[in-house]
């Protein structure tokens, strides 16, 4: 091995404070995923904008997983087993792309979080 390669991690280990997406997460999110995956056709994306409740109740999401995304609370619905790539269509159609999400995530307004950012005026 090249002396400034990193060896790659056990299998199962987490690193602290960070969300793995694995078999288990990706059973524990299965209905905010699929709710979120809807989201890919314009029709339910005027579906959940007319009404969120509805739309939540139809993908039978649990009273906290509703919660959660009321809040708009990504860290949550990642920690609920959400998929990222899931989430974006979620926070997309709430106004809420990569960036405001990546700002909520870290608990950063949305101008502290552009400041972190390498490009100026990414969204």
């Amino acid at each position: 091995m090249h002396q400034d390669m990193q060896s790659q991690l056990t299998p199962g280990v987490r690193i602290h404070g960070s969300e793995v997406f694995d078999l288990a997460s990706s059973w524990r999110g299965y209905r905010i995923n699929k709710m979120c995956n809807a989201l890919s056709h314009a029709d339910n994306r005027v579906a959940f904008q007319r009404d969120e409740e509805a739309f939540m109740a139809a993908h039978r999401l649990t009273e906290e997983e509703r919660q959660l995304v009321r809040q708009r609370d990504f860290s949550g619905l990642l920690a609920a087993g959400g998929n990222i790539y899931f989430l974006l269509k979620l926070g997309v159609v709430t106004g809420n792309g990569l960036y405001y999400m990546g700002a909520k995530m870290r608990g950063e307004s949305y101008e502290q979080f552009l400041a972190t950012r390498n490009e100026s005026g990414a969204t």
